[in-house]
């Protein structure tokens, strides 16, 4: 990933293309250029029969600056640095700082291309860009542009492995509106990667999330219940709040819908509704003075680091 980074002190996290990527599409481009040239260039020697050899001259040189020159640049202009052969290869070619190139960027490097492309067969473009810690060859560098990635495969989300049957409802009642998104994320990168882990680091590393978790709730650590299980029990339940929350709460067949086979509950009856009837209510006894509240009871701080030991 590229460290580039805007004038806004944003991050970008743009993947850069390499060689093979930027060859290919490099090819793409230079068949479809190569092929238009050489029709115009027939058409041009067909309607220009008549003229001196001079004449015939200028214009081939005319037409090899407009199609193998003008044209790239043009394309590179017009859409933001995708030209037929980056768009079938997914890249794109962006300023330094991941803006969308410019004239005078597709300019510099569509006269560079000539020397390293075509006159040197691409010879120089390919030895710059190995050396180069981002692919980039003389005409990025001297344009200040970069050719990155635009189709990245996503990463497998991998799911967060359910919780022993006995914990089921379990902690329903605990409250996780403390709970900062970092500990989450943090808990949730635990679970889906605590196989891959050794033995003794994974429980550690479950013991220690689950005290951060403990802190947070403010709720007695679960007495006989594993560290691990514990935060897979917690996350879904979290979980379920969240799809109560976006989906209403969901009946043993669905979103409330009644159970396969069982009794059809009926209709509610229609009631006239009857208007209430105030009570009689009896005269005041004396007033007596009032109890004195007791003091209110000092917060009890959650005691950390408590009921999840690492193993020995």
């Amino acid at each position: 990933m590229s460290d580039l980074v805007t004038g806004d002190a944003v991050v970008l996290g743009l993947r850069p293309a390499r060689l093979p990527s930027r060859a290919l599409a490099i090819f793409l481009d230079l068949l479809v250029y190569l092929t238009g040239y050489l029709v115009i260039s027939i058409g041009l020697t067909v309607a220009t029969a008549s003229l001196d050899p001079a004449a015939q001259a200028a214009v081939s040189v005319a037409s090899f600056l407009l199609v193998l020159v003008g044209v790239p640049i043009a394309v590179e202009t017009l859409s933001h640095g995708r030209s037929l052969g980056k768009l079938a290869c997914g890249l794109r070619v962006v300023r330094d700082d991941g803006g969308p190139i410019r004239f005078r960027h597709a300019l510099v490097r569509g006269a560079m291309g000539v020397v390293e492309l075509l006159m040197t067969f691409g010879a120089v473009a390919c030895i710059a860009s190995l050396v180069s810690a981002r692919g980039r060859r003389l005409g990025d560098v001297f344009a200040g542009a970069l050719v990155v990635r635009e189709r990245v495969p996503g990463a497998r989300v991998m799911p967060v492995p359910p919780p022993p049957p006995w914990l089921a409802g379990r902690f329903s009642g605990l409250d996780l509106s403390a709970v900062p998104d970092g500990l989450w994320l943090a808990i949730r990168q635990y679970l889906t990667r605590m196989n891959q882990l050794d033995p003794q680091v994974g429980a550690a590393m479950a013991a220690r999330l689950a005290d951060d978790l403990v802190a947070r709730t403010g709720a007695p650590p679960p007495v006989g219940v594993p560290a691990a299980a514990f935060l897979m029990a917690v996350v879904h339940e979290r979980q379920a709040r969240d799809a109560a929350r976006a989906f209403g709460p969901v009946g043993p067949a669905g979103f409330g819908a009644p159970v396969p086979g069982g009794p059809v509950p009926a209709a509610p009856a229609l009631v006239a509704p009857v208007m209430p009837v105030m009570p009689v209510v009896p005269a005041a006894a004396p007033a007596t003075a009032p109890a004195p509240a007791a003091p209110p009871a000092a917060p009890v701080e959650p005691v950390r680091r408590t009921g999840f030991a690492p193993p020995a």
